[in-house]
Order: structure tokens, then C-alpha cells, then sequence
């Protein structure tokens, strides 16, 4: 798995490089590691992956993922 195709709800697709992903110190690239690459903050977001929550400090293991803008309100 080299390319990774990531769904931002509302937004658009982007497809990455796993390979080129800098990393925070971890062999394999992570969710943050690609929340950083698109300049999404891990407080603002959440990654699917299947339709399931995944850690942000999770090595990536797909080749497909969605992330979720979540929305504050009063």
C-alpha cells in the first residue's frame, strides 16, 4: 500500500503518498501524520476508517479513509 485515498466530508479527496508522509518519529506513518500533511487539526477532526473512529496515533493500515469535520455549537 503506497497511495492513500482520504474523503474529507464537505470538502474534497485527496490522494497521498504513504511513503512520503513525514512521520512523528514512528517508522509508519499515522492518522495525525496525515491529518498534518493536509493540514487538518486533531481536535477538529475525526478519521474513519470503515465507518469506525481511529486513533489519531494509530499507524495507518488502509488505503481508503473519510474524516469528519466535527462541529461546536451552543
Amino acid at each position: 500500500m503506497s497511495e492513500l485515498t482520504v474523503d474529507v466530508k464537505g470538502a474534497t479527496t485527496h490522494r497521498l503518498d504513504i511513503e512520503g508522509l513525514s512521520t512523528t518519529g514512528s517508522v509508519e506513518p499515522t492518522y495525525a501524520d496525515v491529518l498534518r500533511e493536509l493540514e487538518l487539526s486533531p481536535h477538529e477532526v475525526t478519521v474513519l476508517v470503515g465507518g469506525r473512529p481511529v486513533p489519531e496515533d494509530q499507524p495507518v493500515d488502509t488505503d481508503h479513509l473519510t474524516v469528519l469535520r466535527l462541529i461546536k455549537g451552543g
